[in-house]
């Protein structure tokens, strides 16, 4: 397969392959080069007209403040146009159709034409850098590519008009049936606010957290005002009280028995009676009458005083008289009543203002959420009215669209009718030539493909990689040469005069023969071949004749007992040969027949049923090592490779195999077999002849060889033409 692609790839060979097929390359490119000839007298004039249509922005509503950005074009990905997508709504089949029905375009039947058939006459274009359209459209009549450029944009405008009109309906209808309902979740968004306020008596909660801060700050202040005062006033009743002696309820008691003027007057008079008691028991003892009714005096005082003190206080209250007659204790007890006054009255404006600061905490901690849910109901509030307001806008806007028509199109270059039609004989000509190159090399590639014979020297060389011998020019049987007059044999070229260049071939690949191998002792060649009509026995006799021209003697074995040919070549009786002398005991010169000077051949005799068992036996081994004594070279003519193994048993008793191929007959397949046999078997090649190559590649190799001719060779026919038939 590698060495199928590398021959593929081998630009040498396509140039081989061509000059090997020119007729069929020059055949097939003529032929579609005539056919596109014949094919321009079918031609007929095309004419073609152009039409330009502008794209702009239409500035009437954007100069009026309504309708901005209705009837625009826009691309939808970012990496579009929108002109593209106008040059399709141009060439769709809606608008085809109505420009069609229009112009009533119809085929040879009378038929209304299919808008594909009308798409593919026309070209729409986009002129480069530009909001321009090009449009042209091609036909054999020249005033119908006018019309239809004509009409097909004027039809193109007016569709894009009624679908903008249709669009802006479109959106009425639409901003028609939502706006009750955007309508209702505005009232619906404004009612939750009112209700959110009512219920959490919200007026300004931006207000109300700065009067908060202050009340706070106000309150605060007002506390430790009053702490403070609350402080000395508790310090200086608890004085007050423990000078007095009372409790504040005690003290409050007998303030209010001072304030009693009939107190004051009882008490008053039972001071009086104790005082007379006292200075009366100075004079008398307690048994006086006197003093009896001081005494009883004194107790229905005492009695009557304590019956108007449960009278005023209200209850049964014992208290010292001496407190109620002391001014001073009175003042004391004055003071300290004013006292406890002061203090329960600090304390009640105190707990009055803590309550007011708990209040306002309170209130304080749920400002923010409160201050959240308002945002919350004011946004949505204010999303309903901004999609309201949107809507009533747009209804504006849409019901200017409807009414409006919008000119974002403009024709700037309306179709002419072309005068002057264009034909394609040119293009024609050209797909012609391409045709035919293309043809022709392909045919020649896929010959080439299927063809499987290796058709140079060089492939031969690549595929066997054997030492190169000699190169042996191809001579057609019917060619006449000019022999020596001692003998005229076509086979053997090399007993020519020296003056052939054949011969002299012949004479250099011997040469090579004897001087490429290093083995000083090659006596014994077997030569055979791939295949057979190579030329293998050809090769043979030339090889020993050429050998034998230069004073050696030579032995030529005809071993191929299967199709024996030297017979022939020397103009011998094949028989007796070699099969005769190893089935019985014969004499090796009653076998041996004379070729020419110094040049025995031993012809194969009688074919044998079994010939490689003839070749493969003692009697073989035995006869070539006699013939080794008795000949300077021993050369064997064996079957090919492929058909027999011959050639492989006699290579055994000889120095090595020369291998015979010729290009053209071998195929590469087989010639990969036989160098696999080859390389296998383990036998000495000692190298490669390439048999029968053609007049070019002769001249590739020895084109120089003309310049070193004498003029006596240059006239020489075979030397000049050796190919060249009579």
């Amino acid at each position: 397969m590698v060495n199928r692609e590398s021959i593929d790839l081998d630009f040498s060979r396509y140039l081989l392959t061509l000059k090997q097929r020119w007729f069929i390359v020059i055949g097939i490119f003529m032929l579609f080069v005539g056919l596109a000839l014949y094919g321009t007298r079918f031609l007929k004039p095309t004419y073609e007209a152009t039409g330009k249509l502008l794209f702009e922005v239409d500035r009437t509503s954007s100069l009026a403040g309504i309708g901005k950005g209705l009837g625009e074009l826009k691309a939808l990905l970012s990496d579009q146009t929108p002109l593209s997508t106008q040059i399709e709504i141009m060439q769709s089949s809606p608008l085809l159709e109505k420009t069609i029905k229009i112009l009533k375009l119809t085929d040879s039947q009378g038929n209304l034409i299919e808008p594909g058939s009308l798409r593919s006459q026309l070209k729409i274009k986009i002129l480069g850098g530009t909001d321009i359209v090009e449009i042209s459209c091609s036909s054999k009549q020249a005033k119908e590519t006018a019309d239809v450029i004509n009409t097909l944009m004027g039809v193109y405008m007016s569709v894009v008009d009624q679908n903008n009109r249709k669009d802006a309906a479109k959106a009425r209808d639409f901003i028609v049936e939502q706006l009750p309902a955007v309508q209702k979740e505005v009232f619906k968004a404004e009612q939750a606010l009112r209700d959110f306020k009512e219920k959490n008596q919200v007026l300004n909660l931006e207000q109300e957290f700065g009067s908060a801060v202050n009340g706070l700050s106000d309150l605060n202040r007002q506390i430790t005002t009053l702490e403070s005062q609350l402080n000395g006033i508790n310090s200086l009743s608890k004085a007050l009280g423990n000078q007095v002696g009372l409790d504040l309820e005690e003290a409050i008691a007998l303030n209010t028995l001072s304030q009693s003027p009939l107190m004051k007057s009882t008490l008053v008079e039972l001071e009086k009676v104790e005082s007379d008691l006292t200075n009366e028991r100075k004079r008398f003892r307690d048994q006086n009458p006197r003093i009896i009714a001081l005494i009883a005096k004194k107790e229905v005082l005492t009695a009557t005083l304590q019956k108007q003190i449960d009278q005023i206080l209200g209850k049964n209250i014992s208290l010292l008289r001496g407190l109620l007659t002391s001014q001073g204790n009175n003042n004391l007890l004055q003071e300290y009543v004013n006292t406890e006054t002061q203090r329960l009255d600090l304390t009640q404006q105190l707990n009055s203002l803590y309550e007011s600061r708990a209040a306002y905490q309170k209130r304080a901690s749920i400002l923010p959420k409160l201050e959240q849910q308002q945002n919350e109901l004011e946004r949505k509030v204010q999303v309903a009215r901004v999609t309201y307001e949107t809507l009533l806008k747009n209804l504006e806007e849409v019901q200017v669209a409807e009414n409006k028509r919008i000119d974002n199109t403009r024709i700037i270059e309306n179709a002419v009718v072309p005068e002057n039609g264009k034909t394609q004989k040119s293009q024609l000509l050209v797909l012609g030539v391409m045709l035919g190159l293309i043809s022709s090399t392909a045919s020649v590639l896929l010959l080439d493909i299927l063809d499987k014979s290796v058709r140079s020297t060089q492939e031969i060389k690549n595929v066997f990689d054997y030492k190169l011998i000699g190169i042996i020019p191809f001579i057609p049987k019917n060619r006449s040469f000019k022999f020596s007059r001692i003998r005229k044999n076509p086979f053997v070229p090399v007993i020519e005069p020296s003056n052939s260049l054949v011969s002299e071939l012949y004479r250099m690949m011997q040469a090579n023969l004897r001087l490429m191998t290093s083995d000083k002792t090659l006596k014994v060649i077997v030569v055979t071949s791939a295949v057979t009509r190579e030329g293998k026995s050809t090769i043979s006799a030339n090889l020993a004749a050429s050998i034998a021209q230069l004073g050696y003697r030579v032995l030529l074995i005809d071993g191929d007992m299967r199709q024996p040919f030297q017979h022939q070549i020397w103009g011998l009786v094949n028989t007796p040969g070699l099969c005769d002398i190893l089935a019985e005991p014969l004499e090796l010169s009653s076998v041996i027949r004379q070729g020419m000077e110094r040049l025995d051949v031993l012809t194969a005799g009688l074919i044998s049923p079994n010939p490689l068992g003839l070749l493969d036996s003692q009697n073989m081994a035995l006869l070539i090592q006699n013939v080794s004594k008795r000949y300077d070279f021993v050369i064997i003519d064996t079957p090919p490779l492929i058909v027999a193994a011959d050639a492989l048993i006699l290579s055994q008793m000889a120095q090595g195999i020369l291998l015979v191929s010729r290009p053209g007959v071998i195929d590469r397949e087989t010639a990969i077999t036989v160098k696999e046999i080859l390389d296998h078997s383990g036998q000495r090649v000692l190298g490669l002849v390439v048999n029968g190559i053609n007049k070019n590649e002769l001249n590739q190799y020895f084109h120089h060889a003309k310049r070193y001719a004498s003029p006596a060779s240059k006239n020489s026919d075979f030397y000049h033409h050796p190919y060249k038939r009579n």
